[in-house]
């Protein structure tokens, strides 16, 4: 009988911390909407003076899950390029603007949406990629409708931005680059690491047990998501980001991407000293230039 309930109370522990780490991980603690603009000016990384002065289309684009996601489209002239810009988790478009005023110096418009669950868009939960590759699809076909077929178009990702810009990508044949900065490589290898770090819990068996948990409330599959696996044979030119000191996720997973294309042009920029999303604070000028680099390589610049 005492074995019994104690198999029986460790059983009840696992399931309800099998539970609550796949509600850390499909429902995150999103920042406010306004907050992430306040917050992108308080650390320095958003001019409000600049922004206010772009010509600026704000739009609602129907997910193929039945919810709006919103948009913000900065026109440049009558440029026929164009970058999509993905965020990071728990955040809106406006952690995309410092990337946006690189591009517009190029010579692309710049099209920044809130991913599903974040920002202003609907959707209940977080699947890093799982439905939100479908969403940039969706945002990808607004792109074109708006400024013709023959656009060029490329991508540019933070962190949870460039893992779904990177699964994206090996769908999508027309996209013409992809700039990944501090992007996961495979979703189950982090999340094994923030269960050690963040609960200080052994991965077996809570990964099996939240997995299994998450695949009934959302339908993904923790396995699934592994952008180095979906990079294997992707031809379009990509540039892995990461900041040498990412406590959050590890430089070694860029590095294990670029290893793993096989095809295609690729590029690998580690920013010495540089925290989680933070290779463009942190350096901004080279991190510009290395861009412009990389797509003057491609024949984009």
């Amino acid at each position: 009988m005492i074995i019994a309930v104690i198999a029986l109370s460790v059983f009840a522990f696992l399931l309800l911390a099998g539970f609550v780490f796949s509600s850390k991980v499909i429902k995150p603690n999103c920042v406010p909407y306004e907050e992430t603009y306040r917050m992108e000016i308080d650390k320095g990384r958003f001019d409000p003076v600049w922004y206010d002065k772009l010509a600026k289309e704000e739009n609602w684009i129907d997910s193929p899950y039945g919810y709006k996601l919103h948009a913000i489209y900065l026109p440049c002239d009558a440029s026929k390029k164009t970058v999509i810009i993905c965020h990071g988790i728990t955040y809106s478009l406006f952690g995309s603007m410092k990337y946006a005023r690189i591009f517009l110096d190029l010579g692309f418009n710049v099209m920044a949406y809130d991913h599903r669950n974040h920002g202003k868009s609907g959707g209940k939960d977080t699947t890093f990629g799982h439905y939100e590759k479908y969403d940039l699809k969706a945002v990808k076909e607004w792109v074109l409708k708006r400024t013709g077929e023959e656009t060029t178009v490329g991508l540019h990702g933070e962190s949870m931005g460039a893992a779904i810009a990177l699964q994206y990508l090996a769908m999508d044949k027309n996209i013409s680059f992809c700039v990944a900065d501090c992007g996961f490589s495979d979703l189950k290898e982090l999340l094994k690491i923030r269960v050690n770090k963040d609960f200080h819990l052994p991965a077996f068996p809570l990964m099996d047990i939240a997995g299994l948990i998450t695949r009934v409330r959302t339908g993904m599959i923790f396995a699934d998501i592994s952008p180095v696996k979906a990079v294997g044979e992707v031809r379009a030119p990509v540039m892995f980001v990461h900041g040498s000191d990412d406590w959050y996720v590890p430089a070694f997973m860029s590095r294990k991407m670029y290893e793993a294309k096989k095809t295609g042009s690729k590029k690998l920029l580690v920013v010495p000293g540089a925290a989680h999303a933070s290779s463009i604070a942190t350096d901004p000028t080279g991190y510009a230039g290395q861009i412009r680099s990389f797509l003057d390589e491609c024949g984009l610049s």
